[in-house]
């Protein structure tokens, strides 16, 4: 931090108090309500944890029936939302397209304007399940197949993969992508949380903090480095030859994408619980290069710079083994974390100041006026 206060990033600022997560310094592990994450993926499922975030406890089996019939019953898109991605350039980009759509579906909803905690609740659980659909709907539509409706037999991360392939997916995917989405929930003030809070600071609705959200989490800094980092891993392509390309890379001042995170100094706690996942995977179609290949990158890069691997690093390599499109998943990012973000708008509207910080100003001081026939 400058003399002046200023702290580039805003890193170590304090930005606000939260009761939603915590990263636990000591024991290295993010804390959601009071849980321990990684105890999360172990026993729970994705609409557990995300009951948790939105209520502030673990649901009763009773309560989780009726989450689970609320997030079935509301699945399917509107008709014009149907056609806007169904109009959209092939090659748009699925998270521009989720951006896009996100916004739309608050032209059909009659509680947009409504901030108050239940009917921020209730638009939580409505983008909760549209956004699976719309990230499918999407992606179809670019691949010139028509959409799969959801279905309202499957839980949350196998309907995902459902809609995206028209098949059931097997138990061990369904698996994965239940861990993956448990660990992608919530993370704190993050960039696209605080974007979010930033927006609903305003008393905007929770459609426009969302949409604003997705715009910053497609960055590659961001939510777009699990896309980035699979791209890389491609680049690699071999186990043999990994070691010699991050050494080249790192002597060429290159950005190793998937490794460092400002939170964790010790390593990111998500980490382990996804390479496990993904050596599932692996075993489960048989093939060990990515996660053999990801592992000479991660030693190397431990020993020559002491940066671990976040999160998204093992996350590219396993949806990459199971077959999603490298585009699709950031997109799949937001299906997760829009819980999160819609817990931490609900949480700036519960208790709302406009977030309004100042800065320090850089710029040329008493410039004298010209007239137009004076400048030349």
């Amino acid at each position: 931090m400058s003399e002046k206060g200023y702290s580039p990033g805003l890193e170590g600022v304090i930005a606000g108090e939260s009761a939603i997560s915590r990263i636990d310094v000591e024991i290295n592990r993010l804390i959601l309500r009071g849980y321990d994450l990684v105890e999360l993926t172990e026993q729970a499922c994705y609409e557990e944890v995300a009951y948790l975030l939105l209520y502030g406890a673990l649901p009763t089996s009773v309560e989780l029936t009726a989450f689970n019939g609320e997030l079935r019953a509301q699945r399917e898109l509107p008709g014009p939302v149907v056609d806007l991605l169904r109009s959209a350039p092939a090659d748009a980009h699925p998270m521009d397209l989720l951006r896009t759509a996100v916004s739309a579906l608050s032209f059909f909803d009659p509680e947009v304007r409504d901030n108050s905690h239940q009917a921020n609740v209730r638009k939580t659980v409505r983008l909760m399940a549209r956004i699976p659909t719309a990230i499918a709907t999407g992606y179809r539509f670019s691949q010139g197949l028509e959409a799969v409706a959801p279905s309202a037999d499957l839980d949350h991360s196998a309907n995902l993969l459902y809609m995206l392939r028209g098949e059931a997916p097997p138990a061990y995917e369904v698996e994965a992508i239940n861990v993956s989405l448990i660990l992608y929930a919530e993370h704190g003030y993050n960039a696209s949380a605080f974007t979010g809070r930033v927006v609903a600071s305003t008393l905007s609705d929770i459609y426009a903090a969302v949409t604003a959200a997705i715009g910053e989490l497609a960055g590659p800094l961001h939510g777009g480095a699990n896309e980035a980092a699979m791209e890389m891993l491609l680049e690699v392509g071999d186990r043999a030859t990994a070691e010699q390309w991050v050494l080249d890379a790192l002597a060429q001042k290159k950005k190793i994408m998937g490794f460092g995170h400002r939170e964790y100094k010790n390593g990111d706690s998500r980490v382990p619980a996804m390479k496990k996942v993904g050596r599932q995977i692996a075993e489960a179609v048989g093939e060990a290069q990515w996660p053999d290949l990801a592992d000479v990158v991660e030693e190397t890069m431990l020993r020559e710079k002491g940066i671990f691997p976040n999160v998204d690093f093992p996350c590219a390599y396993t949806y990459y083994m199971m077959g999603i499109p490298i585009p699709l998943y950031t997109p799949i990012f937001v299906a997760s974390r829009v819980v999160g973000w819609a817990s931490h708008v609900i949480e700036q509207h519960d208790g709302n100041r406009l977030i309004r910080p100042n800065h320090i100003y850089t710029g040329p001081e008493h410039r004298a006026f010209l007239g137009l026939d004076e400048r030349g």
